[in-house]
């Protein structure tokens, strides 16, 4: 296979993680062709030639379509804010690209239904960057489940908390504008959602309440202005198999900074993960002596693949940008036509069709079922 030519749309904090992923990923894995970095776009031309120099692209340039249009661009990285992504990555997948979009899909369900028939349409793979499924720490998680380490799983908990929005007087941005969505919901609780659906499979019905802490923002020219949309979340689940769930989310929530604890209850035991500690989780297993019953606390290590790419010893940890890394090896080997395990427009429209029935049950104040 030669090797990819890689097209990056957006420079901001994904889109650097993209990059630093494309960089990496064949040092890291061993078993790729490494990518070319071929084109990169951003909003206008003295910031793309910057960020081209800097992320280490071949061309740079102000017109997004202009990347797209590049025939020696075989898959582009959507990494903009989430009101352009459905018309970008549509437009990539129309040129014969195969795409990774950064999540969620778009604000519209609308939207994100179009970008799944662009995506089956053209044949190519489209993929939603979904990297906290990729901790190893989670593979394992998923593992011991499948193997009955707790017995049969009847409740889970999720909470993912952070306080990027907490401060009353941080200044309104886009985050808090109606066209970039619901809020919390998708901009945020879809991590988690993708935890469930890769652990359980996809939610089947909701209950939801949500809220605006802060009605208002100040604006830097002066006044303020509205917020648009709700910072937090809570959500009643049920998931597949009899499993009822809960769903936390807030944006507000001072002292937290990339939490997503994790609790899953079964007949014979328990297990505890929180992504801030995203190096280890905890198992709890009913069985011996009630004596020497208790949590263990599990370190991540070579065993759990693929952190051994990484690190040769226990206990080192890896990072936000190292899942990247794992995504993108996973991306390149869907590509190749090898199994994979990613987040597809399918799969993801599905986590989009739970949000949109999560806002729906907040207006009509109800349980919404949600098919298929």
């Amino acid at each position: 296979m030669k090797p990819l030519g890689v097209g990056l749309i957006g420079t901001g904090y994904m889109g650097k993680c993209h990059a630093l992923a494309w960089n990496a990923v064949k040092t890291v894995f061993g078993d790729v062709e490494r990518p070319r970095l071929v084109h990169l776009a951003e909003a206008n031309a003295e910031l793309a030639a910057a960020r081209g120099s800097e992320f280490g692209f071949e061309k740079a340039t102000a017109d997004w379509r202009a990347l797209i249009a590049d025939p020696e661009v075989d898959v582009v990285s959507v990494t903009t804010p989430n009101q352009f992504h459905a018309e970008m990555a549509i437009a990539a997948l129309e040129a014969g690209k195969h795409v990774w979009c950064e999540k969620p899909m778009a604000p519209s369900y609308d939207a994100a239904e179009r970008m799944l028939r662009a995506a089956k349409a053209s044949g190519k793979v489209a993929v939603l960057g979904y990297n906290y499924i990729q901790n190893p720490i989670m593979r394992h998680i998923k593992q011991l489940i499948g193997e009955g380490a707790i017995g049969s799983v009847n409740h889970v908990r999720v909470e993912m908390d952070e306080d990027f929005m907490a401060d009353p007087e941080a200044l309104f941005y886009w985050k808090s504008e109606l066209s970039s969505g619901y809020g919390a919901l998708d901009d945020f609780a879809v991590h988690p959602l993708s935890l469930l659906w890769f652990l359980f499979g996809h939610v089947e019905a909701v209950i939801t309440d949500m809220l605006k802490p802060y009605a208002d923002r100040p604006l830097k020219e002066g006044g303020r202005r509205a917020v648009e949309n709700h910072d937090a979340a809570s959500v009643l689940m049920r998931l597949g198999g009899g499993i009822s769930a809960v769903l936390m989310a807030n944006r507000a929530a001072w002292g937290r900074k990339g939490r997503i604890a994790l609790q899953i209850y079964g007949s014979k035991g328990s297990i505890a993960y929180d992504q801030e500690r995203m190096n280890e989780f905890e198992l709890y297993q009913a069985d011996g002596r009630g004596t020497e019953q208790g949590f263990r606390k599990i370190l991540a290590a070579p065993d759990h693949h693929p952190y051994e790419r990484f690190i040769p010893a226990p206990g080192h940890g890896l990072g936000f940008n190292d899942l990247k890394i794992i995504e993108c090896h996973e991306l390149i080997h869907a590509i190749s036509g090898k199994p994979s395990s990613t987040v597809d427009f399918a799969n993801g429209l599905r986590i989009e069709k739970s949000v949109h029935a999560m806002a729906q049950s907040f207006q009509e104040r109800r349980w919404i079922e949600i098919a298929g």
